[in-house]
């Protein structure tokens, strides 16, 4: 059976944010799945997950994992375990309302009018940022630059992690090639997709900075992208990409 639409959520210490997330995204006009990957929090996320999946039976899954194994192996996790169980449409989100979960409507508009992937985009009309401190926005915004002046990528926020791929393009991307495993996972997964000649659609957003929970950036975690992009981009001459299936 094809499922619609699946919004990954990958979780460490976030007890303060997933109910109220998992109880928005649910109210939402369009119908969406949720599926938490948890890192073996500390604080009982995936203890309220397990009581919330009573009352969202077949909507709501969880993943546990030992540990926390980095950001972008949850997300591989997380499509993999989508492709799996055939859902069309899979999203990448936070959990702590940063990226605002009515703009997943405006995220899967965009695919289901074309695109192979949108991304929820901080920068394609300006910078959209609320509560981050002058010197995390400037990292972030240059960050972006410099991955479309070292790619050629036309994206303007390659960092950004609220994103809608479609299962074909998933199924076309060799998800176990992908190397980066922070931030720098996103940045990969951008330039993997624009390779294989995927139509790309930022749809401009508003990003707000947590209010409850503790933020998981750090500046190691912004190094290991940018000094990865130049090996991603290195590598990739010696690739080749097949257009995305149908």
């Amino acid at each position: 059976m094809l499922h619609e639409n699946l919004v990954i959520i990958p979780t460490y210490k976030e007890k303060e944010n997933i109910e109220k997330i998992v109880r928005y995204v649910f109210q939402l006009k369009t119908e969406f799945h949720i599926l938490i990957i948890d890192d073996n929090s500390p604080d009982g996320t995936a203890d309220i997950v397990k009581e919330l999946m009573k009352e969202f039976v077949g909507k709501l899954h969880l993943l546990e994992r030992p540990g926390k194994l980095g950001l972008g192996t949850a997300y591989i996790t997380g499509f993999k375990w989508a492709l799996e169980n055939n859902y069309k449409y899979i999203f990448e989100m936070d959990a702590d309302f940063s990226h605002n979960p009515d703009d997943l409507s405006r995220l899967y508009e965009a695919c289901k009018n074309g695109a192979d992937l949108a991304i929820g985009s901080r920068y394609s009309t300006g910078i959209n940022v609320v509560n981050w401190p002058l010197k995390r926005v400037l990292m972030s915004y240059f960050a972006s630059l410099y991955v479309r002046i070292v790619t050629g990528m036309p994206v303007h926020d390659s960092t950004a992690g609220f994103v809608c791929y479609t299962n074909n393009l998933l199924n076309t991307i060799d998800l176990d090639n992908i190397r980066m495993k922070g931030y720098g996972f996103q940045i990969e997964m951008k330039f993997t997709a624009w390779k294989h000649k995927a139509k790309i659609k930022e749809v401009s957003i508003v990003f707000i900075d947590r209010q409850e929970g503790t933020s998981k950036m750090s500046g190691g975690i912004f190094s290991e992208a940018l000094f990865g992009v130049v090996k991603m981009k290195w590598r990739s001459l010696f690739k080749k990409y097949n257009r995305i299936s149908a």
